[in-house]
Order: C-alpha cells, then structure tokens, then sequence
C-alpha cells in the first residue's frame, strides 16, 4: 500500500472525483487502481466560501515500486506506514514469568483505567478492576438526578464512576500529544470494534458524544470480563500496603473502605483528576507528589449558529463540517494566558460537583451537536508557585475555596452563578438574561462572578472577551452568558513517575497513570496512557523487577 497525502478537493466533491485526483495525482490509468481508502480527512476553512477537504490515503496500486520510483520527488508520497498495534509481550510469555504472582489491578475506570485494563487482558494478564463509583448506566441516573433534582451523589456523578469524566463531555477524541507508536489508532479502532461510528477513525477532529460513550464503555467492559478481568464497582480504595525497603517503598495490596483487602505487586493508579481523597491517602502513605499548574474560568455560551456563520460563512451547516468549534488564545497585559478549553459546539454547560456545597461546570455534548448553543471553558493559567504555593496539595485548596463561592454566589442549592459577558467586563451584576437561554441545571443564577475569581483573573478575563472579537467577529456578545465555575481543567497534582519504568519515583510497582496523576488531558490522551502502563506492567513482570 502506499500512502498518498495533501489530495485537495471542494467540499461538495463526488467519490468519482476522489478516485480522479488519486488517478492524476500518480498518473496512472483506472485499472492500475486497485483499491482505496481514507486514512484521514481535514478541512481547510481559511476561504469560508471555498472550504477545501484534506485527505490522506491509502492506495494499493499496480507495480508499487515503479510508481514510487517515477514519482520519488513527491514529498507527500511513501510506502504506508504499519500502524497495526503490537503487544509487548504475548500471553505465553507473561504467564510464565507471572506464575505465582498475584494479578494486577487497575484503580479507576476512566479511559485511562479502561485502556490499562484492556490491553493487560489482552495479554493474558486478568486485570482486577477497581471503580469508586457505579456501573455507567446506574451512574447516569445519579448523573440526571442531580442535575433535574439537586441530590448529589457523592460517589457517583459526573467525575465518578464507570467511563470516568470523559462519559459527560463532549466525547472529543483529538490530542496533540507525539504518538509515533500509533497507540492513539488503538484507542479509536477499539472504540469502534465497541460500537462507535467508524469514521472517528479518519475524521480530523472525531467525536462520540455521551450516549453512544455508554453502550461503548459497557461493550469494553464485557470484552475485558471475557478475557478474564474482574470488575469491582462501589469499591473506593481507601490504603495502599506498602513494604518499605532499604531502596523504596514496594506495592503489596490495596484496602478497600469496606476493610477488604486484595493483594497485588502492580497496580495501575488511573484516578481522575478529582479524586482529591484519593491524593491525600497517597500523600499520607509517603508517595511522591507534587503541586501542578492547572486553570480556572467560566463556561461561555453563545448561539452555536453565530459560530457556524463566523468559522464556515456561506456552508455553515453543512453535514461534512458539522456544528463549528473554536481555539482562542490571549496573553492579557499581566502576564495571564487566558484561553478557550473542552469546547463543545452544540452541547450543554453540566453540572460537575462531586463535593457537597460546591459548584462546579463542564461542557457536554451528543453525537449530533445540534443543541442551541455552543459552549466553551475560557480560563486563566495559574501555577503553585505563584498563586498555591507551599504543599502539594494546595491547589486542591484552592479548588476547593473556589468552587464553595460558587456555591454560595449561585444561591446555596446548587445553582451556578451566572452573568452576562457584557456586565462582566463592564464591571456591574447582571439582573436578566438576553437572546442566550443558558443550559446549565438545575439553573442559573445571575450575579456578579467577580467575587469569585482572584483579582488577576478577573482582569485578564476583561481583557479577553473583547480581544476575542478580533478572531471570532461577535465573539464579544453582550448578553453571552458566562456560568461559574470551571475548575477541574486538569488535576492541580502530578505523582511523578520514572521515565523508564513509568512507576513511581519512590514506590515500585505503582503506576501513576492518566489525567489524575497529571499525564494526560483528555479522552485519547488519557487512553494512549493507559496503554504505555500496561505495556510497563508487562515489562515489568518479564523483567522480574518484584522483590
């Protein structure tokens, strides 16, 4: 196969003229085709009223090599790389190697929990799979309760529980991180063999939305039980057994809240970014931890059709394109990058706490993206040692104070505190909402979300909005609403691990994995992690590394 790349055509091109362009692009005749397809399609919208798709393919021709001969100089033409997925080790091997041992766990069933699970039952390996919260479908009814009825589950919410926090987002599945091992094409094509369309596999910027993430998050879960695995639901690991020796700490076993205890000498800690119990029992126990930048802002609504009309111009709503997003940036004259995060184009602001009194937004959308309004974090970088210095864990203090001002601002029931985008940068509270309907349940109450945020924020918010305008035109709408308060971009730890082993820097056999442990920020991100974890678990167990 060869891979052919930068193949350009209109957006309302037909398949024939796909198959021509492959045909001019090598020059060679109908029959010398032999079979196609997309490895990736992009779009270029800098021309809204000429929008151009990008694809890379896949071509199986006649005489490869003398076609690659013939047209050598062609940057954008080579043999197609093998991106198939390649195991570490295969389960013969790990069986003889892990005899005696006691199986490995998995703490957390987010997709960095899932792909850590995954792959070690691939291997052979029969993971024991740990999850706080619910199985996912229990855990959505809690989701929806808290939402329509204000009854947080502390236990089982948006952060908790099966599929992680990734189940109530927008499902995006594009990362920039480097991935020269194509672990990324492993998580899409799993997701698919679960039940996902299969063009998240070829669409630049893939998405799946919250109620196909379910059905898949349920399939995985069947096929890692059939391979072997053991799931644990309503199984909160509350003590880690460490055995302390002359070189470092060596993992022994998890206890459980209900006093369990299961014994293991590899356990894959692939807790989200809000598990803030869980980061203190790691501190207490003596595990390497440290305080991390992370953001905080609001959740911005603007109808998604000014978007659309802003990014596609005259092919706003077209299939191919769908519902618009957009990538901000400002660097405020203090000093504060301020920057749109987790956009979600035709979705909802969600109500995100997983701690009694507190409030808490994130942004949701389905499949079809076709709710009113688009939805986005704008937040302000900040950093421990400026804004949280002196512990570890102060920036979950920080959180914290936040997120009970919202709590309090919003009315003490839940509601989030809310403004219009107008009112804020003018300095005054707002006392009715505009043309924007915010979507955030159970409400929203208007207020003046200054009181909030540190001052520095504030100032940098101001500046942005209207600098905003200058990229997006109308960006800057008075009566766009913003909803406080967004606070679990990322986590404010990192539990520093080797480089080489991908354990921890002073406890052998724990693996700090994923977003909570600070390596990963997203649902593709999150799952390339838990795939390099497993792949250490098993290098592990070959190398005999237990003592």
């Amino acid at each position: 196969m060869l891979r052919l790349n930068e193949v350009k055509l209109p957006l309302d091109h037909t398949d024939e003229a796909l198959r021509a362009a492959i045909l001019a692009r090598l020059a060679i005749s109908s029959d010398d085709l032999l079979a196609y397809s997309v490895y990736k399609r992009s779009y270029d919208a800098r021309k809204k009223t000429a929008i151009v798709l990008i694809y890379a393919l896949d071509v199986d021709v006649r005489d490869e090599a003398a076609v690659l001969q013939r047209l050598h100089h062609d940057t954008h033409l080579m043999p197609s790389p093998d991106t198939r997925y390649q195991f570490v080790a295969t389960p013969e091997q790990l069986a003889a190697a892990h005899a005696g041992q006691p199986r490995p766990v998995v703490i957390g069933t987010g997709p960095c929990g899932l792909f850590a699970a995954l792959v070690l039952a691939q291997m052979g390996l029969r993971p024991i799979i740990l999850e706080r919260g619910k199985q996912v479908r229990d855990r959505t009814v809690d989701t929806f309760g808290f939402w329509r009825k204000r009854k947080l589950n502390p236990e089982s919410n948006v952060q908790f529980g099966e599929g992680g926090a990734g189940t109530f987002s927008d499902g995006k599945l594009y990362s920039q991180i480097k991935d020269p091992k194509h672990y990324g094409r492993k998580v899409l094509t799993e997701f698919v063999q679960a039940g996902a369309p299969e063009e998240i596999i070829y669409v630049s910027k893939p998405h799946i939305g919250t109620f196909r993430l379910v059905k898949m998050v349920e399939q995985m879960r069947a096929n890692i039980e059939a391979m072997g695995g053991e799931y644990h639901f309503e199984s909160k690991v509350v003590d880690l057994e460490i055995e302390q020796q002359a070189d470092g700490g060596q993992i022994r076993g998890v206890v459980l809240e209900n006093g369990q205890r299961i014994a293991t000498n590899h356990l894959v800690l692939a807790v989200g970014h809000s598990a803030r119990d869980t980061f203190e029992m790691l501190y207490n126990r003596g595990v390497y931890i440290e305080a991390k930048p992370f953001s905080i802002g609001f959740r911005v609504e603007h109808p998604q059709s000014l978007i659309d009309q802003c990014r596609f111009g005259p092919n706003a709503g077209h299939p191919i394109l769908g519902a618009a997003d957009y990538k901000l940036v400002h660097h405020a004259s203090n000093g504060r990058a301020v920057y749109s995060f987790c956009m979600c184009p035709g979705g909802t602001v969600v109500a995100a706490a997983s701690e009694p009194g507190r409030v808490v937004t994130n942004g949701m959308s389905q499949y079809s993206r076709n709710e009113r309004n688009a939805n986005s974090a704008i937040v302000v970088n900040i950093s421990p040692e400026v804004d949280y210095p002196g512990h570890p864990l102060a920036g979950i203090a920080f959180q914290r104070e936040l997120e009970a001002k919202a709590f309090q601002l919003g009315g003490a029931n839940y509601n989030a505190p809310g403004q219009l985008m107008g009112d804020f940068v003018a300095g005054r509270p707002s006392t009715a909402f505009g043309s924007v309907v915010p979507s955030f349940k159970p409400g929203v109450h208007l207020t003046d979300l200054a009181e909030i945020l540190p001052e520095f924020a504030v100032t940098a918010l101001r500046e942005a909005f209207p600098a905003f305008d200058k990229q997006i035109k109308g960006y800057f709408k008075q009566d766009a609403v913003l909803t406080g308060l967004e606070t679990r971009t990322s986590s404010p730890v990192r539990i520093k691990r080797r480089d080489d082993t991908l354990q921890s820097l002073n406890t052998r056999g724990l693996f700090p994995a994923g977003e909570g442990a600070g390596y990963a920020g997203g649902i593709l991100s999150a799952g390339v992690d838990g795939i390099k974890v497993a792949e250490a678990v098993a290098q592990s167990i070959l190398a005999g590394a237990v003592r």
